[in-house]
C-alpha cells in the first residue's frame, strides 16, 4: 500500500461511522455506490446481498476507488480519504458482519427488528477492498464567525 499523502491518522479516521463512496466500472460506464464500511486487517469491508449490482461489477472488474469525507461545518473540519485498489467478493462472515453493523447501530440487542430482518439478514456476501494507494488530506479551515 502506497500512502501518497497523510495529513492525519488514517486508522483513527477509518474508525468513524462515516459513509464511503465506492466507484466501480460497469457496462454503462462509471458507477458510484454509497456504502457503510469496516476497516479491519488492512482492508475495507463492505456488505452486500446477492441481488446487489456493485458486487457483480467487482467480479467483472475488481479495480475500484473509494472516497470518504468527514465534514463538520460548525467546527470548520474537512478531512478526505481517497483510495484506489482492487476488491474481491467473498461469502459473509457472521462475526465480521455483526462487528460491521454494530459499528453503526450499536450492540446487536439494540438493533431494530425490522431493519435486522429486512436488511441485515439478507447480507450474504462481503466485499473486501485492498487499497493500493491512499491520499489522506486535511482541508479543514477556521470557520469565519462573521457570516
Amino acid at each position: 500500500m502506497n500512502v501518497i499523502e497523510r495529513d492525519f491518522d488514517i486508522d483513527e479516521f477509518l474508525t468513524r461511522p462515516l459513509f464511503a463512496h465506492l466507484a466501480t466500472t460497469g457496462e454503462q460506464g462509471p458507477c458510484e455506490s454509497p456504502v457503510w464500511f469496516l476497516w479491519e486487517d488492512g482492508a475495507l469491508w463492505m456488505i452486500a446481498d446477492s441481488q446487489s449490482s456493485f458486487p457483480k461489477r467487482i467480479v467483472a472488474d475488481p479495480r475500484c476507488a473509494i472516497g470518504i469525507v468527514d465534514f463538520d461545518l460548525d467546527r470548520g473540519g474537512l478531512q478526505h480519504l481517497g483510495m484506489r485498489g482492487r476488491a474481491t467478493v467473498e461469502p459473509a462472515d457472521p462475526a465480521r458482519l455483526e462487528r460491521f453493523i454494530a459499528r453503526y447501530l450499536g450492540p446487536k440487542e439494540t438493533w431494530n427488528v425490522r431493519f435486522k430482518e429486512q436488511v441485515v439478514d439478507r447480507q450474504d456476501m462481503m466485499v473486501r477492498f485492498l487499497p493500493e494507494t491512499i491520499v489522506a488530506r486535511d482541508q479543514s479551515y477556521f470557520r469565519n464567525e462573521a457570516r
